[in-house]
């Protein structure tokens, strides 16, 4: 017997058993553990400047701690969904969310720029070991309104994460914790997830696919080719100056995701089990959801970031008030997206349209405000459309992923997630990539003001887009 062998029919011993279905308790301990990755994708862009500063480090390091995580952490989130079907989810949520805070902890004490890089490489890895095991726990242990409710939750905290992370980066960088200044921002996971593990071995049950699929080698390693010659240059090549090997990695994405698919595909035909079932496609809420997410995803992160410079080197507002001009945006994301499930129950996934109609004159009042305010831009005339643009995305978001996993098995639970996830985390690598490259692309020549204004007319069109495509969806979902 082999170690895999011995690994996928050996139970999971625990000090007690765990319960067969997720509790309260449970569920708050996975969404915990769902909203630190996002937070920490966020939480570095009001951070960057005061770690340039400390660290010596040129504008392309200081994108490789932002693209370093990012891009780790989107290669490997289909491959620990496998694992996680394979060993047992609740295992791999522990192991994964150990390793977070281990590698936070690094992060924190980096004593020099390429250590911190290499330390939020590692954080990604962790990151895509955790994350999905928590939408394959949801899938496996309820069902029904339960179901319904804790993936609306689901969406709620990711959507809350990705603004509140934001927030909390410019409260802990100006808060300078016992001189700990921008580090706050990587060791205030430690405690967190020391509380997280705890509650974990408490309220988490363990769940595991019925038919373990052994880890595909050939596939993992071509989606990993297909992505990183994606998203490295695309992410590192504005900073580097677009050097030959940027073009040569984009010239080779092409043919690495066409290998990729022929491979899965030949996988899938012969019966065995590919990383990315090109069968699970099939599923058309699956295919239109996903397709759904990219330019929502692309908008979302790439207006983060976009604002986050602005408002810092443009309106010259410190990382505090940059910061809270966005709390608007979390408080009404978190209120709307509580009442998306009765809302999709009454009006189906028309709900998602709606959705995108109201966050597009949310973004049109801030782009207006722009016009009108700059370069005396505060919270106050961003209000109106930064509480509006929450509405509208939180009528989205929570309700796109419950409509991406309606009709995966719960077998292929962690496959399902984890495609889910790394869909999402790409299409957030190439909004700080496309959007914050055109932005600071546009800057010499516009000025400030008027180039983020333009980028934020470029993410109406995204939005657009999205509310096309959401004529497309099945109209109720499973």
């Amino acid at each position: 017997m082999t170690d895999t062998d011995s690994l996928t029919t050996t139970p999971v011993r625990a000090p007690t058993a765990p319960p067969s279905v997720l509790g309260g308790l449970g569920l708050f301990t996975v969404l915990l553990g769902a909203a630190l990755p996002l937070i920490d994708f966020f939480i570095v862009n009001v951070a960057l400047p005061t770690i340039g500063r400390d660290l010596s480090a040129n504008e392309a390091v200081l994108e490789l701690v932002v693209a370093g995580y990012g891009v780790s952490y989107a290669v490997l989130l289909v491959l620990g969904g496998r694992l996680g079907d394979l060993f047992g989810r609740r295992r791999l949520f522990l192991w994964g969310m150990a390793a977070f805070g281990v590698t936070s902890l690094a992060c924190g004490l980096a004593p020099d720029a390429w250590s911190l890089v290499a330390a939020r490489v590692a954080q990604g890895a962790a990151a895509a070991a955790m994350l999905p095991q928590v939408l394959a726990t949801i899938q496996a242990t309820t069902s029904g309104a339960h179901r319904a409710r804790a993936m609306s939750l689901y969406g709620a905290t990711a959507g809350l994460s990705m603004v509140a992370g934001q927030i909390l980066g410019g409260v802990l960088v100006a808060a300078d914790i016992a001189g700990t200044d921008w580090r706050a921002v990587f060791l205030v996971n430690v405690p967190v997830v020391v509380v997280g593990l705890v509650l974990a071995e408490r309220a988490v049950p363990e769940t595991r696919s019925s038919h373990p699929e052994p880890v595909d080698g050939p596939g993992t390693v071509l989606l990993a080719v297909s992505l990183l010659t994606l998203l490295v240059p695309l992410t590192e090549g504005r900073a580097a100056g677009w050097p030959l090997w940027t073009w040569l990695a984009l010239a080779a994405f092409p043919f690495a995701a066409g290998a990729f698919y022929l491979v899965e595909r030949r996988e899938d035909r012969l019966g065995r089990t590919p990383l990315v079932p090109p069968s699970l496609f099939a599923l058309t809420s699956l295919r239109r959801g996903l397709v759904m997410i990219v330019p929502f995803s692309i908008g979302f992160s790439g207006f983060m970031f976009v604002i986050a410079v602005a408002l810092q080197q443009g309106a010259r507002l410190g990382p505090v008030a940059a910061g809270l001009a966005l709390s608007p945006m979390a408080v009404s994301f978190f209120l709307v997206s509580l009442a998306g499930p009765r809302l999709v129950a009454r009006y189906g996934t028309r709900v998602v349209t709606a959705g995108g109609l109201i966050q597009a004159v949310g973004v049109a009042l801030m782009a207006l405000a722009v016009w009108r305010s700059w370069p005396d831009l505060t919270w106050l005339p961003l209000l109106p459309g930064v509480t509006i643009a929450g509405a509208g995305q939180a009528l989205q978001l929570p309700i796109l992923f419950r409509i991406v996993l309606s009709e995966v098995p719960s077998a292929r639970a962690g496959v399902g997630s984890g495609v889910m996830i790394t869909t999402q985390q790409s299409a957030l690598a190439l909004g700080v990539a496309t959007l914050g490259s055109l932005f600071l692309s546009l800057v010499p020549g516009m000025g400030m003001g008027d180039a983020l204004a333009t980028t934020l007319l470029v993410q109406l069109a995204g939005i657009a887009l999205t509310v096309a495509l959401s004529l497309r969806l099945p109209r109720t979902i499973s």
